[in-house]
């Protein structure tokens, strides 16, 4: 008996001392994320948001580029890249008009807003318990990659996002090796809207359409033009009679031949040449990551000699 009661004393003692070496019990909290948005409101996510709705393109296109794809449940009606994202419900955007119902239907743990989105619309979307963050436009390549990582950080996708602004910056100081020795920059007109060939529309300074035509070795001949977007007079650009003229509403139907045969516009060096070329217009006119493949698609176009 006495056997027997030393035996229980022992392994009571055996349980105490395991039980002081065992690590103790961890408890996980992980501290909401306070972000500051472009309307500089202050955004708090309890993590990582894994339902998004985006409500412009190029959001859409940078959550599926930092690889948070799986995580959008509804898209604006203009989205059209990358095609696994056409699937998605769309929840509106035609002159500016969302379904908030439909919104709030898809349970988001955030919209993603961007600069064709009203403060109005953040807050009639806030007022109806959804989180939104307003991501203002960049005006610059660095501010586009500022982009891509703080959409990475509102989605958990950080590294993934930090990655892929790695290899954009190493695509870039690539394209900016090539033609750091040009000494000759093609004169380049890009057309927006041909509709009134007397005054087409078309991209002045300060857009990305001129910032990514000087990068690629060229010259935006509507770069002195008031305003970032604008008219451009005929005799205007007879004057500056462009090597290359880009259109960026080929999409609409706009085609070389159409060009060739306004009045008076088989006189410039473009339409002689035969380089009135088709241009996605996506790829310069949203802020995402696809700007560096319109840089990389230019440099091919005005410098064709560059390998």
């Amino acid at each position: 008996m006495k056997r027997f009661s030393k035996l229980l004393l022992i392994l009571a003692l055996l349980t105490v001392l395991l039980a002081a070496c065992a690590p103790a019990a961890v408890t996980s909290t992980t501290a909401p994320m306070v972000m500051t948005d472009g309307l500089g409101r202050e955004v708090t996510l309890s993590a990582p948001a894994q339902r998004v709705v985006s409500l412009a393109p190029s959001n859409t296109e940078i959550l599926f580029a930092v690889g948070a794809g799986s995580q959008v449940v509804g898209r604006d009606e203009f989205t059209n890249y990358p095609e696994s994202a056409v699937t998605l419900p769309s929840v509106g955007g035609s002159m500016g008009d969302y379904n908030f119902e439909q919104i709030v239907n898809l349970k988001p743990d955030l919209v993603l807003a961007a600069e064709i989105n009203t403060p109005e619309q953040v807050k009639a979307l806030e007022d109806l318990g959804v989180t939104v963050y307003y991501l203002s436009n960049p005006t610059d390549i660095e501010g586009m990659y500022a982009n891509l990582i703080t959409v990475g950080k509102l989605t958990g996708k950080e590294p993934a996002a930090t990655a892929l602004v790695d290899s954009l910056k190493q695509r870039v100081a690539a394209v900016e090796d090539k033609v750091a020795g040009v000494t000759v920059r093609p004169k380049v007109f890009y057309e927006l809207d041909g509709s009134e060939a007397a005054k087409p529309w078309t991209a002045g300074a300060g857009t990305f359409i001129d910032q990514l035509i000087t990068m690629a070795g060229g010259k935006n001949v509507a770069a002195s033009l008031e305003g970032s977007w604008g008219q451009f007079s005929q005799e205007a650009l007879l004057v500056a009679n462009p090597d290359f003229i880009l259109l960026g509403d080929a999409a609409y139907g706009t085609t070389a031949e159409q060009v060739a045969a306004r009045a008076g516009w088989e006189t410039i060096q473009a339409v002689q040449t035969g380089q009135v070329l088709p241009f996605n217009d996506d790829t310069v006119s949203r802020p995402g990551p696809r700007l560096v493949d319109a840089l990389e698609e230019l440099v091919r176009i005005l410098h064709p000699e560059l390998k």
